[in-house]
């Protein structure tokens, strides 16, 4: 006896399995390709008047017992003193310690939530927080409204930002747009091997590897995305009026 498709947990799944048949299409192609389009307007609109912002990635696992915390939290903090806002996905760990940094630093505080089968709730240190149904929508807006990105020690999906974030750079796609690691403790290993294996074996140029920029003085983070403000034609410290209602 054949089972009956099971419901999506996610409209990504339900977009990504529609072809599936163990997985109910509760959307047409046109209703999905109109909700896309719906939340990319509210992205839009409602992005639009943050500034110039750093997209800050991390674990969300990170406890506030983990000096891994007090380190997000303190490089966010520089950063909204130095004008930036700062953009997490929204969560908790590493996202609530550079959210709880940036209000503290008196910047913008913004999560992007991804809806999740498992439900992530928003960090209370967000001023602005965005729902998002879809990966890919969100990922545009981290790159959109940032001019830098900066991945703080965190799994896979930190790892899968900083790796897009690469991809983006290294195509062309975006330029004079750095990707800082904090924290050559965690991330030391990864540029090692990157150098060793990869770069050894020629699967990547040479160039590729100053495409990382690694750092563990939170104000050469912010010098870096400084630098990086100006050469976009951006200047954090002269943002538009903005405020989360």
């Amino acid at each position: 006896m054949a089972r009956e498709p099971r419901q999506p947990t996610s409209a990504d799944e339900e977009l990504l399995a529609a072809e599936f048949e163990n997985v109910a299409a509760v959307r047409s192609d046109a209703e999905r390709v109109a909700q896309i389009g719906e939340e990319l307007a509210l992205g839009f609109l409602a992005l639009g008047r943050i500034g110039t912002a750093v997209s800050v990635f991390g674990s969300s696992l990170t406890t506030p017992a983990d000096p891994a915390y007090e380190r997000a939290r303190a490089v966010a903090h520089g950063l909204a003193a130095g004008g930036f806002a700062i953009i997490t996905g929204g969560g908790a760990g590493s996202m609530a310690a550079a959210n709880r940094g940036a209000q503290e630093g008196g910047g913008r505080s913004i999560g992007l939530n991804i809806e999740l089968p498992n439900r992530q709730e928003l960090n209370p240190y967000v001023d602005l927080g965005l729902q998002f149904r879809y990966f890919f929508v969100r990922k545009l807006m981290f790159v959109r409204y940032a001019c830098a990105f900066l991945v703080l020690p965190g799994g896979i999906g930190t790892l899968d930002e900083l790796f897009e974030a690469l991809t983006l750079i290294q195509t062309g796609k975006i330029r004079h747009f750095p990707v800082i690691l904090y924290g050559s403790d965690y991330w030391g290993g990864l540029i090692a091997w990157i150098r060793e294996t990869v770069l050894a074996r020629g699967n990547i140029a040479a160039g590729d590897l100053s495409l990382l920029t690694l750092v563990d003085d939170p104000l050469e983070v912010c010098e870096i995305a400084t630098a990086a403000a100006a050469a976009q034609g951006r200047h954090p410290r002269h943002s538009p009026q903005w405020s989360a209602t």
